[in-house]
């Protein structure tokens, strides 16, 4: 007797991305390897029948072993000089989740929300409890200084000397370069904005926004180290994360991040909270999100996005919407990688750069604008 398949019905496709905020020229490079890395690992899953929300975990396990991003080893520091971590994993055929935040001791964040979504009845686990779990089922605790490196100590220093100067935090929106353009502080305590539709003519979401930025950006400006390096707030990182549909026509979404820089011990960002950095279901679609975690909290913008898939929205305009809809009613900036059903995908961010991947049947394709 034969082994009963069911056949493949869909293409497999995997989208990945790598952080939106203001990626300098001198890291570009390291951010499409890093990609691209994530990109083969996670489609040679897909390619060989394999399901989606196995490839999303591998390919998010190999940006959280990246130290280029924020996420895993090498992610931001706390403002006490620690790494803390958070990471969600959804299954949009099974409608399961798995969600870990605040944990210290695990090199892979996102294999942890794995176990919370296969061997436990709830749905999210933090600080201590999670990592007491994860060891239960076999993840090994590591010491915290190892996922700390030298180069964000002296990160998390320039940050908070600019802090106790009064100037705001332009990680993800840039420095306010463009005439008119209204940026707002995404870590203040509220940037809730009136709604203007005036502001759609210079919403950075729309076609062309990026052409209003000039092509080369001084990174050595006033705020630099003064040997003629990057900031640290240019020299930067943000949160990772992948979304797939298998050939059996499922989705998954994955996200993890090291959060914010100088953020308070015990703050939970968007990315491992569900619908709102995070999120996936087959009758709608799967998406994962990058930039400041408050307004995207606020907003659950993450839900939103796929509620417009869906309604009938192409997932390109979806994606585009979120993303002026995140500006314009909280001035949030930030990136979204949104994935259907049937395979359509969008894109879409409003700080300088995104570093993502797309791979289907036809090839792989990296890049860090749109």
């Amino acid at each position: 007797m034969y082994p009963v398949t069911t056949p493949a019905t869909h293409d497999p496709t995997l989208l990945v991305h790598g952080g939106a905020w203001a990626i300098p020229a001198d890291a570009a490079e390291a951010h499409q390897a890093g990609v691209r890395q994530a990109l083969e690992t996670g489609y040679a899953i897909l390619s060989l029948g394999g399901s989606a929300i196995d490839a999303v975990e591998a390919a998010v396990s190999i940006l959280e072993d990246d130290p280029t991003f924020d996420a895993g080893r090498g992610s931001f520091l706390t403002s006490d000089g620690r790494v803390q971590l958070d990471a969600l994993l959804m299954d949009g055929g099974r409608m399961k989740a798995g969600g870990v935040a605040c944990v210290e001791r695990l090199r892979n964040p996102i294999q942890a929300a794995r176990l919370v979504l296969e061997k436990s009845p709830h749905v999210y686990f933090v600080g201590e409890g999670a990592e007491h779990f994860a060891a239960s089922h076999g993840m090994t605790l590591i010491d915290n200084a190892d996922l700390v490196l030298d180069r964000e100590r002296l990160r998390l220093a320039h940050a908070q000397a600019r802090h106790a100067a009064g100037l705001e935090d332009e990680t993800f929106s840039g420095p306010d370069i463009v005439p008119g353009h209204i940026l707002h502080d995404d870590k203040s305590p509220e940037t809730g904005v009136p709604f203007d539709p005036a502001s759609l003519a210079r919403d950075p979401a729309s076609p062309g926004w990026q052409a209003k930025f000039p092509p080369d950006i001084d990174l050595t400006g006033p705020d630099s180290p003064g040997d003629g390096s990057p900031s640290p707030g240019w020299d930067s990182h943000d949160t990772v994360g992948a979304v797939a549909l298998d050939g059996h026509g499922n989705l998954a979404a994955a996200t993890s991040t090291g959060g914010t820089l100088n953020k308070t011990p015990g703050r939970v960002g968007d990315s491992s909270l569900i619908g709102c950095g995070c999120y996936a279901d087959n009758l709608a679609a799967a998406v994962s999100l990058t930039g400041w975690g408050e307004p995207i909290m606020k907003l659950v913008l993450g839900k939103w996005a796929t509620d417009r898939v869906a309604n009938g929205t192409p997932p390109e305009l979806a994606a585009r919407e979120a993303i002026s809809y995140l500006y314009n009613r909280l001035g949030g900036h930030g990136g979204i990688i949104l994935l259907g059903p049937d395979g359509r995908f969008g894109l879409a961010h409003n700080t300088p750069a995104m570093a993502w991947g797309l791979a289907t049947p036809s090839g792989l394709q990296t890049g860090l604008s749109l």
